[in-house]
């Protein structure tokens, strides 16, 4: 068995190929790749039940397009509910 020996600057090679690696990974999560989600993603998303989501296509808050029994709802439509419902918190004060 052939033994390598390491040294400070291969450490260094490796540490910034595994970073840049993370970096590429996470910046890949943080773009949305799915244009159109389907109700168990949605659900999981927004961390609620499949009533609630019911809920969101009958009193028309959430547009969804339904092929085939699937509903699948576009990903943009989600971000402007979720931005359309903000509400903006007053800062507390201290006395």
């Amino acid at each position: 068995m052939a033994i390598e020996i390491l040294t400070k600057e291969d450490l260094k090679e490796f540490q910034k190929s595994l970073l840049q690696d993370i970096k590429n990974i996470l910046k890949g999560n943080n773009e949305q790749s799915k244009k159109w989600l389907k109700s168990t993603e949605v659900r999981k998303l927004l961390n609620i039940s499949p009533g609630t989501l019911q809920n969101l296509r009958i009193n028309g808050t959430l547009t969804y397009t339904k092929i085939g029994g699937i509903v699948y709802y576009d990903h943009s439509d989600i971000e402007k509910v979720l931005n359309g419902n903000k509400v903006n918190a007053l800062p507390t004060l201290f006395k």
